[in-house]
């Protein structure tokens, strides 16, 4: 999952995957490349993107699920990134050397994990003697389910023959399942991709709960600036489901249900909401039948429920403060419109210019010329897109300086571009790399996979990915200028600063 751990890994990171995602081929390259894309939907809704590239005897595989942390409520936050780690424990088959004792074992573990739940969950009118009892006995049945299990079967199959690159991720709008294999190997991911879709077993559920509760632990928690993103983010939406960690709260990953997590996936997880793109040495007429005979297996689902829940207009500037020995540092979230927005290509351009690697404003001013940053930036759809999400610019002070010093530098570069139209030359450098970003993109067949598959599933038709760069080019000066003054405005803005922790000092008298 796309979760922080520290400002390089965290912020400036997610700045660049947010370029390279918002860098797509012209559409001068589309009639050459479809030459090469074979692309069809089974009967019962999953839609498949086959891509040709036999430089190499190597498959990217790409399966992208149209579910995260947006699709959630309260009491169940964190699930959609719990059902990706549970998608790789195998299946009724595939790791348990039996399935019919261990399907009852884990029956007996869910009962009793229930009853010590609903009895915690009476607060002060709990019974600790029976909190402990129930605690104690469901401990020990999970415990002893163990017994069944073939630790890892699902990866090993994999990685014995020869799979790379293979993990998952989770993020608000999506999840993702991904990995390399040799050419030869393309019924076995066939095999095992559509199996685990069709008969998952959440085995070792609340050891794997455990797990989770570490990552939170050590990425947000303990991570000042995975707090100060988690504050910030809260702070910034009051009713949209992004306003809620993709890890989830604590103490929902503490007391969801087994059975909660097979209703997300029968929600969640039906074929008309995967995309499955494959890239690299392979023949399409061959992915088509194998597509056929084994992804075919999984059953029609009803669509899952929209989101429908609207962000109402801020109306004043809202601010997070957190005090910690860490290196202080600031952002500034901005409400801006969804990726489907006829302004999203400016706020890519304003994007590239404002904070995006070395030549961006941002990094100009503040850590070259000033020096009272290491790091600074800016980027849009840090949530996602597909819903009104928000445009973040972050700075981490240098030694010496303050996370407000940085704030009001970066306040001063955003009304600099409200106030003064974007020379030719600095646009027309803008445009050049959003070009160029074309061949890093379709550089490799894993990259290529990734954009395709995430470009079918938001926008319908992953072609846009090639068209998108016609858009960036008709962006003006005077465009970037009226979106600045449209939505850079104090009433909609959310500032989280991040600031030393000042200690008492003892002196003796």
């Amino acid at each position: 999952m796309n979760h922080l751990r520290g400002l390089f890994a965290a912020l400036a990171l997610v700045a660049t995957v947010g370029s390279v995602m918002t860098t797509p081929a012209s559409a001068q390259n589309l009639k050459k490349f479809e030459k090469k894309v074979t692309e069809f939907t089974l009967d019962n809704g999953l839609h498949f993107i086959i891509v040709e590239r036999h430089e190499a005897p190597v498959v990217s595989f790409m399966t992208y699920a149209n579910v995260g942390g947006v699709d959630e409520v309260k009491g169940v936050t964190g699930m959609a990134h719990m059902f990706e780690h549970m998608a790789f424990k195998g299946t009724s088959d595939i790791g348990t050397k039996d399935p019919a004792a261990e399907r009852e074992c884990m029956d007996r573990a869910d009962a009793l994990y229930d009853e010590w739940r609903r009895e915690k969950a009476k607060g002060s009118r709990a019974n600790p003697d029976e909190i402990a009892r129930l605690e104690e006995e469901f401990k020990a049945v999970d415990e002893s389910c163990r017994e069944f299990i073939v630790p890892a079967e699902y990866d090993q199959l994999l990685t014995s023959n020869g799979a790379t690159g293979l993990n998952a991720s989770t993020w608000y709008d999506e999840t993702r399942y991904y990995l390399n294999l040799p050419s030869n190997k393309l019924e076995l991911w066939f095999a095992l991709e559509s199996v685990r879709f069709l008969d998952p077993v959440l085995r070792e559920f609340y050891q794997e709960k455990d797990v989770v509760t570490e990552e939170r632990r050590m990425r947000t928690e303990n991570q000042p600036i995975g707090k100060l993103l988690e504050e910030t983010v809260s702070a910034a939406y009051k009713s949209h489901p992004y306003g809620e960690p993709v890890v989830g709260h604590m103490s929902d990953i503490h007391s969801y249900t087994r059975e909660e997590a097979r209703k997300w996936f029968e929600t969640y997880y039906g074929p008309g909401n995967l995309t499955i793109c494959i890239a690299g040495d392979v023949d399409p007429d061959e992915a088509k039948k194998l597509a056929k005979t084994y992804f075919e297996r999984l059953p029609v689902r009803p669509e899952p429920p929209l989101v429908d829940t609207v962000e109402p207009p801020q109306l004043g500037e809202r601010r997070v403060t957190i005090e910690d020995p860490a290196q202080p540092a600031v952002l500034i979230a901005y409400h801006k419109p969804d990726m489907f927005h006829e302004d999203a290509a400016v706020f890519d351009a304003i994007s590239d210019i404002m904070g995006s690697g070395r030549t961006s404003r941002l990094n100009k001013v503040l850590v070259k010329e000033k020096k009272i940053a290491v790091a600074a930036g800016g980027f849009a759809g840090f949530i996602g897109g597909k819903f009104p999400d928000l445009f973040l610019f972050f700075a981490i002070p240098s030694q010496g300086h303050t996370a407000a010093e940085c704030e009001e530098a970066i306040l001063a570069e955003i009304e600099k571009m409200k106030n003064e139209l974007v020379e030719a030359d600095e646009l027309r450098k803008s445009k050049t790399r959003a070009r160029a970003g074309l061949i890093r993109q379709l550089g490799s067949n894993s990259g290529l996979a990734f954009q395709l598959a995430g470009y079918q599933a938001k926008y319908g038709d992953w072609r846009r990915l090639f068209t998108e760069i016609d858009d960036i080019e008709a962006v003006t000066a005077d465009d970037i200028k009226r979106v600045a003054n449209e939505y850079f405005k104090k009433n909609n803005r959310t500032v989280g600063s991040l600031v030393t922790e000042e200690k008492d000092v003892q002196t003796e008298s």
